[in-house]
């Protein structure tokens, strides 16, 4: 008989199966600990491919090693194991014994880290299929244990009950973590409209309308996290896509009213910081006093078994290779739980219960976890940075990927690409001023209108996605004009403006270098270009439905056939500079004319139709402002950095939550934070925020329960 696998390579399996598997069982969890808390603020290709293999691979090794210590005890107890079971793993009588002691090791594992209970949204939704897993592991691990119950093997056979206790905590933190995460669960556990009419009992209404709130905290340094959490309170409504009451959106512009907007997007960062923590970890179940109470069951059984197996259990009678993987899974499980406590100490969550403490002791203790936070760059809870696609340098291709043959036909050749064109930019500060002060106008605008009108005011800010910017500009230009109606479907106002941005920004920085500058408006609107297109080509599913996708396929291939017609005459000095293909589309002026014209005559000029030319010919007249309608530098750019943040509020407002969700576990979007904003200030369209009629209706409903 052919046999594949060698007769040597197959013994030496069977010698060592079962202590391969545990032992990589207890690596994946050391991969998870370490890196499931940096996929919130890391967006690092590596770290969520790392994380993704070890959270599916880490189940599949703990579950198959049971199965292998069972069959191990099986073939031991029959007598008469065949040449390849697993009787050829140890001719020592008491390897059964040892390895059903790491059987609650295994249930541990199966309990997972707390940084991370979920890798994507839709885990939380399969806690059913965990708490079947539970019952049928635990199971699993009872009937190893008793079949070890022997008289010779007794000292170890107790020793495993404290473990066993351990695991049945983990595994059941885990099912509660994501059963409590579910949407559903989300739901139910979020307080009824009516009994939240007054979320906040230890409030004052001041004489001047405003709310106050009443934080007992004696560390005024912890305000931020007082009011990132409180705003975490009011708003998880919104994380569930369900109604806004119009209280908390005044009690939420009470808190950020007399903000920065550099402490209002620290606040919105904290906020979101919290969401991340209940929907991807055990924070949910760990910062509560029954998690409090089960850490310390856990680590005293930890050590109180790790000495007693020290001290107690004959170890000779075993063999060294399983009394060293035994003691390397003790002080494995040791040295994770006082790396998770030490996790969770640092963070927001703790600091939050030690800033409501009225005690010096807490006030020491705060300060000296912010200072360990601060050395160690502890504070970061989003990645800070956004993505960047250009699609002109995507067509013309500076740096082609070397993919070909099954991957092209796999499809994963145009996935590459995309990616290997994908760059990060830090967030300016700039920028998040220039959005914060563009949605405090928006918000003005609403808080002037008329009580019967407010709300059907919001709704039309909610749809200004560059038409307004044009006109507040005060530009008169007819075709710019016309690039900025809302009429024009929103994926191609993207691609429109992408491209005419990307050519100005390119033909001002061969002018001017300041306009480079990080915070420059210039600069802004080339990095609010650039996000968008990302958001279009790599994250589509942010974006409103639409054609997004079939709109960037026509985009490429027209801006591709035009690049391969005159690539030749680009010199290879020319191609190592990214600007080249942006100038070649300015250069082309002859042959805009005849299109413009057709344009000016009302005979052609559908925006509909993807052409590259109706991009060159808005990168044109924006470059004619200057030249023909004497406008500045600056103001040409503050109007395209306006038309730019118009169309980032307009697709964060129109994005779900379900979709704002996913990127958390990514490093977060600059896109969820505005959404965020946005809802702050009582000016987003996520959800239905309540008029004062409906507020009164809700009332009058809560008096008739109450009668009953």
């Amino acid at each position: 008989m052919l046999q594949i696998i060698p007769q040597s390579v197959d013994k030496l399996w069977n010698q060592w199966d079962v202590r391969v598997m545990v032992l990589n069982s207890l690596c994946l969890q050391i991969v998870l600990i370490l890196l499931g808390s940096r996929r919130k603020f890391s967006t690092q290709s590596w770290v969520r491919i790392l994380t993704w293999m070890a959270y599916l691979s880490a189940d599949w090794f703990a579950t198959v090693a049971l199965g292998m210590i069972s069959t191990f005890q099986g073939d031991y107890q029959q007598n008469s194991p065949t040449p390849n079971s697993a009787q050829g793993s140890s001719s020592n009588p008491n390897s059964p014994a040892i390895m059903a002691f790491w059987a609650p090791f295994l249930l541990v594992h199966l309990g997972g880290p707390d940084t991370i209970t979920a890798y994507s949204l839709e885990d939380n939704e399969l806690w059913l299929r965990h708490l079947l897993g539970l019952l049928v592991q635990v199971s699993a691990a009872l009937y190893i244990f008793l079949r070890s119950w022997t008289t010779s093997s007794l000292p170890l056979a107790l020793l495993a009950i404290p473990m066993f206790v351990v695991g049945i905590i983990k595994y059941g933190e885990r099912t509660w973590a994501l059963w409590s995460a579910s949407s559903e669960r989300l739901r139910i556990s979020l307080p009824p409209i009516i009994a939240a009419l007054t979320p906040f009992k230890n409030e004052n209404h001041e004489s001047s309308g405003h709310v106050r709130l009443n934080y007992a905290a004696a560390i005024r340094k912890a305000t931020h996290i007082q009011e990132g959490h409180a705003l975490f309170k009011l708003f998880r409504h919104f994380y569930t896509d369900q109604i806004i009451e119009q209280k908390d959106v005044q009690l939420s512009n009470t808190i950020i009213q007399d903000h920065s907007f550099g402490d209002v997007f620290k606040l919105i960062e904290i906020e979101i910081g919290f969401m991340y923590d209940v929907l991807h970890t055990k924070a949910i179940v760990v910062h509560s006093l029954t998690g409090v109470m089960f850490r310390a069951i856990s680590l005293v059984c930890y050590i109180s078994t790790f000495t007693l197996f020290c001290f107690i259990i004959d170890k000779k009678i075993y063999s060294t290779i399983d009394v060293d993987l035994t003691y390397f899974l003790c002080a494995g499980a040791i040295a994770l739980e006082i790396y998770a406590i030490f996790i969770q100490v640092s963070t927001d969550w703790a600091l939050y219960w030690l800033s409501k403490q009225e005690q010096p002791l807490a006030y020491t203790i705060y300060q000296a976890i912010s200072s360990f936070r601060s050395n160690l760059s502890l504070e970061k809870r989003w990645s800070e940075s956004m993505g960047q696609f250009n699609v002109i340098e995507f067509c013309f291709k500076l740096k082609p990927p070397k993919c070909t043959g099954i991957p092209r036909f796999l499809a994963i050749y145009k996935m590459y690409s995309k990616h290997q064109h994908t760059v990060l930019e830090g967030v300016p500060i700039k920028m998040k001023q220039l959005i914060f002060e563009q949605l405090q106008e928006a918000k003005l605008v609403v808080d002037n209108a008329d009580q019967n009108s407010k709300f059907q005011v919001r709704s039309q800010v909610l749809t200004w996605r560059g038409e307004h910017a044009v006109e507040k500009s005060g530009c008169t230009d007819k075709y710019i004009k016309h690039c900025a109606a809302n009429e024009v479907p929103f994926e191609t106002s993207i691609a429109l403006w992408h491209v005419a941005t990307d050519i100005c920004f390119c033909n001002d920085v061969d002018k001017n270098q300041k306009a480079s500058d990080p915070n420059s408006k210039s600069k802004v609107g080339k990095l609010l270009s650039d996000y968008m297109m990302y958001i279009l080509a790599i994250c589509p599913f942010m974006l409103p439905p639409g054609i997004g996708q079939i709109l960037f396929r026509q985009i490429c291939e027209s801006a591709t056939t035009f690049f391969d017609e005159r690539r030749e005459t680009i010199s290879k000095t020319e191609r190592l500079v990214g600007k080249s293909a942006s100038q070649m589309l300015y250069e082309m002026k002859s042959e805009l004319n005849p299109w413009l014209d057709e344009f000016e005559s009302g005979d052609g000029g559908k925006l509909n139709n993807v052409v590259l030319l109706e991009r060159c010919v808005l990168a044109h007249k924006l470059q004619a402002l200057e030249t023909e309608e004497s406008w500045t530098n600056e103001d040409k750019w503050g109007m395209i950095s306006r038309v730019w943040i118009e169309m980032l509020c307009y697709a964060a407002s129109q994005c779900g939550w379900t979709e704002h969700g996913q990127q958390l576990r990514r490093g977060g979007e600059l896109l969820t934070h505005v959404c965020l904003l946005m809802a702050n200030l009582g000016i987003g369209g996520q959800s239905k925020i309540l008029s004062e009629q409906d507020m009164d209706r809700i009332q009058d409903l809560k008096n008739l329960c109450e009668k009953f």
